[in-house]
């Protein structure tokens, strides 16, 4: 009699065990469940907002060679302008005019020159490129309004 209690309660143990060892796998594969889900959402949101930031990011890349192109254009007419009034400067300024305007006609090809790569190939470290390029429109853009300024 003592054996068959002694069986029953470690039948009872046993079957109690395996129950609720049972219950907590069920539980775990809820919980995982739930994190699967969790992380689908997570990654559903991540894409949506790369999604948003690759979208800006060539809006603004964009944006940005359209301006450039444009100034450049600006540039060559204000360089062809300055051609002209060059030709009709005195003998003993126009050769140092000339070769001025000869070094912003190089400087102008060269900027162009850059924009085409930027729009052909892509670029590392663009916030560097573009502040660089930038500079040296500021620059050629300085050069061209001072341009009969003597130094």
């Amino acid at each position: 009699m003592k054996k068959s209690i002694l069986y029953l309660s470690l039948s009872i143990i046993i079957v109690g065990g395996l129950l609720s060892n049972c219950q907590l796998q069920t539980t775990k594969e809820d919980k995982a469940k739930d994190k699967v889900l969790n992380a689908k959402e997570d990654l559903a949101k991540a894409q949506t907002n790369l999604t948003k930031v690759q979208e800006d990011t060539l809006t603004v890349y964009q944006k940005f060679i359209q301006e450039t192109e444009d100034q450049i254009s600006v540039y060559e007419k204000n360089i062809d302008e300055l051609k002209e009034k060059v030709a009709k400067e005195k003998n003993e300024d126009k050769a140092i005019y000339e070769k001025k305007l000869e070094q912003l006609k190089q400087k102008n090809t060269e900027l162009k020159t850059r924009i085409n790569d930027f729009k052909n190939k892509q670029v590392d470290n663009w916030d560097e490129k573009q502040l660089e390029f930038r500079k040296d429109m500021n620059e050629l853009g300085k050069a061209i309004s001072d341009f009969f300024v003597k130094d």
